[in-house]
């Protein structure tokens, strides 16, 4: 199975809703399940016990703070990762960063590279805008969906 097909099949889960989506070959196993967060096994899997959450009581009230900043932030759009993989703000170690604050990208720009099972994927911005917050740590670990930056749209 390739990449491209493995990112198709997670935006499709997504979509759809489906809790959990298996496809067995010969050669392949891959499980991926959804939740709060996406996960994704591919072969050889080992079946481990089901662990569950613990319970949790209803989340403490926000702070002032914290409503103040996520309403500032709300009026920025989100850029999140199409795909899961290790997150690269630079094109290779010796090179300057694609994106910085406060830089202005245009629709189609090159904001990052998403590195998955040997191939970098290039992550282009979907609307035109100023770079206000980088979200995520250069070389980390990042799932589907989570929020790489914010971009002021104005």
């Amino acid at each position: 199975m390739r990449i491209k097909e493995i990112k198709n099949l997670i935006k499709f889960v997504a979509k759809a809703g489906a809790r959990e989506v298996s496809i067995e070959t010969e050669k392949l196993k891959l499980t991926i399940k959804a939740g709060e967060k996406t996960v994704i096994q591919q072969a050889p899997v080992v079946e481990l016990p089901a662990i569950s959450e613990p319970k949790q009581s209803a989340p403490p009230p926000l702070a002032k703070e914290q409503d103040a900043a996520s309403e500032e932030e709300s009026k920025y759009l989100t850029i999140k990762a199409p795909i899961i993989g290790t997150f690269y703000r630079k094109p290779s170690p010796d090179k300057p960063a694609f994106v910085e604050i406060g830089d202005s990208v245009s629709e189609g720009s090159v904001l990052c590279v998403i590195e998955a099972m040997k191939l970098f994927n290039e992550i282009e911005s979907e609307v035109s805008g100023k770079i206000v917050k980088v979200l995520v740590e250069d070389s980390t670990p990042v799932e589907f969906d989570q929020p790489l930056f914010l971009i002021d749209p104005s």
